[in-house]
């Protein structure tokens, strides 16, 4: 008998969520984030999965886009970052990719190259979240750099970044939005801007494309959820089982460092998970487990390969007691706030050895 911890991805929940991008701006078309393996569930199952819908899939470097290549994804795959070095550009020709370009010597080097086909290309302005992009005021002489040089690039939009649209306070997110407005008219140009939380509160980020990420995997990316939030689905369940049962008297530690200690006579169960496996070891006491579809408090400090629940209010919980540590019944955004940190180094810290096993998707 192998180890019970799997990681369950349901197929046909990526699909509602995408569709329910689709439909909070069913004037735009959403390209598919599948970076970073798809948010840890796997990108070549995933876009296999939405290849009948999504339009094209996005990725963070040619390698990702590669490896979508080579097992038979043919939609267009956009760069999120563009390209490392100009050596990748017979990559980018050869594989029909898209780029952005948020650098001069990306520029630079995208028009000395000569492609057998245009590129595709997404120029990065820098509205306000200072990580990528050109400045506003040396935005335009870029774009009008790129728009003489038809052999080089096509389809050019303009694309950005915003650092507060799933904050509750909007003040940020309306200056970044009136700096794109102004460039957007200037140029008559055609945008992709709303990322997640931008898809689900920010309508007027709607532009040609959306580039919906997280929410795709079923996280709620708002600080504050309205009814599309609300509506997603978890992709990713992960599930084990109790392995062991402890009897404890009052005042008995469990764990490394004795972080936790019995306040009553208790029943402690050890679950094969650990953060060798890509749970938080930053968990605390307290963090919610189901055993059993019952919650249960983390007790003690997450091990390597187990951690401890406190299962004295669950008295029928035994080994073998199935386990869920996120997805169906419990959102990975709750676990992660216990973690002090985001869903998304949740899923995407899932390792290797954690098997994913798919469910399939309706084709609807």
């Amino acid at each position: 008998m192998s180890r019970p911890l799997i990681a369950d991805i349901d197929l046909g929940a990526l699909r509602h969520n995408y569709r329910l991008a689709c439909d909070q701006a069913p004037h735009s078309r959403a390209i598919a984030v599948l970076k970073a393996g798809a948010y840890g569930h796997g990108a070549v199952e995933c876009a296999n999965a939405l290849a009948d819908v999504a339009p094209a899939f996005a990725v963070a470097s040619i390698e990702e886009a590669v490896a979508l290549r080579d097992a038979g994804i043919e939609q267009p795959i956009m760069l999120l970052e563009g390209f490392f070095d100009a050596e990748e550009l017979p990559l980018i020709d050869a594989h029909r990719l898209w780029i952005a370009v948020h650098s001069d010597w990306q520029l630079d080097a995208l028009l000395a190259f000569q492609p057998r086909t245009p590129i595709p290309t997404w120029l990065k302005l820098d509205s306000g979240m200072h990580r990528l992009g050109f400045a506003p005021e040396a935005f335009v002489s870029r774009w009008q750099r790129l728009k003489a040089a038809p052999d080089q690039a096509t389809d050019l939009h303009l694309m950005t970044h915003f650092a507060t649209a799933d904050a509750l306070d909007p003040g940020y997110f309306r200056r970044q939005m009136a700096c794109v407005e102004a460039l957007r008219e200037r140029l008559e140009a055609p945008v992709c801007l709303a990322n997640s939380p931008a898809t689900l509160a920010w309508p007027q980020t709607h532009g040609e494309w959306t580039r919906p990420g997280v929410m795709l995997y079923g996280s709620d990316p708002l600080e504050g959820a309205n009814d599309a939030s609300r509506a997603l689905k978890p992709v990713m369940t992960l599930r084990s089982e109790v392995i062991a049962v402890r009897e404890l008297e009052t005042g008995e530690a469990v764990g490394y460092g004795g972080r936790w200690r019995a306040p009553r006579p208790s029943r402690i169960g050890v679950v094969a998970c650990g953060y060798g496996d890509g749970y938080d070891r930053h968990a605390g006491d307290g963090t919610p487990v189901l055993v059993e579809g019952r919650r249960v408090p983390l007790a003690g400090k997450v091990s390597m390969d187990m951690l401890t629940v406190d299962l004295t209010e669950v008295p029928e919980a035994h080994i073998g007691s199935q386990v869920v540590l996120w997805g169906e019944g419990l959102s990975i955004d709750e676990v992660a706030r216990h973690c002090d940190t985001i869903s998304y180094t949740l899923m995407t810290g899932v390792l290797p050895r954690v098997p994913r096993r798919y469910r399939v998707a309706d084709t609807v």
